[in-house]
């Protein structure tokens, strides 16, 4: 009898500690985009992993070392003090080439609870055919409430923008940054 009410025991936690990690499962937010680019896999491999790729479609300056543990850095302010740039100092987590990339990834300064912890990106690159790339992107990692909410409703909007902005480089050629940079410089002078 102590054995049937052991097992039954066991049978049941095991039940509720499934049920639990089910439910935990299931409520982990991710951020899912996945563009179409009129672009041979390995043109927008390299817009991923080089740094002209990165500053002709992402941010006007980067720092990019396609190599696990390499830097994967993303100014989108490159007027501003260190640390406070853009993606500072992010890096790769993994690489296969010409499948996919992982970086760790942060918010953005105007977020600065959320921007102390790390999120994970993954991009994936598949070949739709010899001139055309589809490009997946997964971003996971989200705490709950607060500045992470906030932080997960930029990141919903921005990376639909900078895939856009991919496939725009592919269409018409690497983003001219100057108007952009201008209004920083115009920003920076009026906040000193």
């Amino acid at each position: 009898m102590r054995f049937v009410v052991g097992v039954s025991c066991a049978l049941l936690w095991t039940t509720v500690f499934a049920a639990a990690v089910g439910d935990a499962a299931a409520a982990e937010r991710a951020i899912d985009k996945e563009v179409v680019v009129a672009a041979p896999l390995a043109a927008v491999w390299q817009s991923w992993t080089t740094k002209a790729g990165v500053e002709g479609f992402f941010a006007p300056e980067a720092e990019v070392d396609a190599r696990v543990g390499g830097a994967f850095h993303i100014h989108i302010d490159p007027l501003a003090e260190p640390g406070m740039k853009g993606a500072d100092d992010m890096r790769f987590m993994a690489l296969q080439p010409m499948k996919m990339i992982s970086f760790d990834w942060n918010a953005p300064p105007s977020l600065p609870e959320a921007r102390q912890q790390r999120t994970f990106v993954v991009v994936r690159f598949a070949p739709v055919d010899a001139d055309t790339t589809r490009v997946t992107l997964h971003h996971v990692g989200w705490g709950d409430g607060g500045e992470w909410d906030k932080t997960y409703a930029y990141f919903d909007r921005a990376w639909g923008r900078v895939l856009e902005n991919l496939q725009k480089r592919h269409a018409v050629g690497p983003m001219d940054w100057t108007a952009w940079m201008e209004s920083l410089r115009k920003a920076h002078a009026v906040a000193r």
